[in-house]
């Protein structure tokens, strides 16, 4: 069975997205490509636990197995050398998108204390989005018990669309919780 997202977005949100911006051919419609999720570990190189429960953080978030990042490179002032490993990430596409999209919308954004929606200047001219997470335990899948440390994530969720506008259409109508602009 499709995720309930994907299924929304052919019935309701393709036809609305042919019809607002009068594309000629169904492919020109933008849909979202991939999601990359990336939690950077600036305290690994003290503590060695920090990568294995961050990657078991997001193995939890997302139901696919994290990729640990290493330092291509020797940063002296930050005490890395090449090869450490500085953070881990996870790309997901097709029906694990869109059900990690779905509950991300539907109930992980709304448990945020104080939210007033995501930013609008937070695409990078392309029609991708990027979303900062301040912590993992707005997903209902973390145990806070089991929660060693607070940290942060971040959120890509890369789409087809050609400009900014049509990007955030697109998310808008799946549901993005987009910050009124105050003026």
């Amino acid at each position: 069975m499709a995720p309930r997202l994907k299924e929304r977005y052919r019935s309701e949100i393709l036809p609305e997205l042919m019809r607002e911006f009068s594309y000629a051919n169904v492919m020109q419609a933008p849909r979202v490509e991939k999601v990359t999720l990336n939690i950077g570990l600036g305290e690994a190189r003290e503590n060695a636990r920090a990568v294995d429960s961050a990657t078991s953080d997001l193995a939890t978030i997302t139901g696919q197995k994290p990729v640990v990042t290493k330092a291509k490179r020797a940063i002296a002032n930050f005490k890395i050398r090449e090869g450490m490993n500085v953070g881990a990430s996870v790309t997901l596409r097709g029906d694990r998108m869109y059900e990690f999209l779905d509950r991300m919308l539907n109930a992980a954004l709304p448990r945020i204390r104080d939210f007033h929606g995501v930013p609008t200047k937070a695409f990078d001219g392309r029609g991708n989005f990027s979303l900062g997470v301040r912590e993992q335990l707005i997903f209902p899948e973390i145990d806070y018990d089991k929660v060693d440390r607070i940290r942060g994530m971040q959120v890509n969720i890369v789409t087809t669309a050609k400009t900014d506008e049509e990007g955030r259409r697109l998310l808008e109508l799946m549901g993005m919780p987009f910050a009124k602009d105050r003026t």
